[in-house]
């Protein structure tokens, strides 16, 4: 199966990748290029199936992508109400919401192109 390699060579493109899977597993939506919401999808779609799995061997496997980050949520004061690492938030929140469901967890909507150099514009988001 092929993949895009963004103009990178491996060692960026996984970090890139990296980011980008923990940034969308915290935030729950992030905007970046099309091609790059692209390829984001085929990871986040195994990362959720990962989270569905939940055994040991899938966290491990889980571990090795998404970044040692904390995902933090606070109240309308700006008080903190819950703090958890993007991999648990993974596994204890997204994939259950998508325990009925066999794919297709993500969803990339194209926006605009970006002022500066016109490149097209994605979100990529969980389904709800």
């Amino acid at each position: 199966m092929a993949y895009r390699k963004l103009g990178r060579n491996s060692a960026q493109r996984k970090a890139l990748m990296r980011d980008l899977i923990t940034d969308l597993i915290i935030n729950g939506r992030i905007e970046t290029t099309l091609l790059k919401a692209k390829e984001l999808q085929r990871l986040a779609d195994k990362m959720v199936t990962l989270g569905k799995k939940g055994d040991l061997a899938a966290r491990r496997q889980a571990a090795k992508l998404v970044r040692f980050e904390m995902a933090t949520e606070t109240n309308e004061e700006g008080v903190v109400v819950k703090e958890q690492y993007a991999i648990q938030k993974l596994f204890s929140e997204i994939a259950p919401k998508f325990a009925d469901r066999n794919g297709g967890y993500t969803r990339v909507l194209k926006t605009g192109p970006r002022r500066g150099d016109a490149a097209p514009m994605a979100i990529i988001e969980f389904i709800a």
